[in-house]
């Protein structure tokens, strides 16, 4: 049996605002941003819906992204799906799924 551990995300859009940059208390370079992507349906293809994905970078990606990027820039993206969870004010279980570029 094949045992498939894959997890890979290529996304191409434009910045839904300015990147935000922050440093973690270690001094690590890190960089939020959503990219719009577009898609259209198949059977009109003047019709379009918009996904928006979040994406972390972190390091030299995170200074680069936040050096040449702004709101409206094109980019693509290639990295991983990661989830993460926690509890809010209400004690209810919350989810995100970002790419981490």
């Amino acid at each position: 049996m094949a045992n498939f551990n894959f997890n890979k995300v290529m996304i191409g859009g434009r910045l839904t605002a300015d990147p935000e940059n922050s440093q973690t208390t270690s001094g690590i370079s890190m960089t939020r941003f959503s990219v719009a992507v577009n898609r259209r349906f198949a059977k009109d293809s003047s019709q379009q819906q918009t996904d928006f994905f979040n994406v972390t970078a972190w390091r030299a990606t995170a200074d680069f992204v936040s050096k040449y990027f702004k709101k409206g820039s094109s980019i693509f993206v290639t990295g991983s799906l990661q989830t993460r969870s926690w509890t809010d004010q209400n004690g209810q279980k919350r989810y995100a799924t970002d790419i981490v570029a």
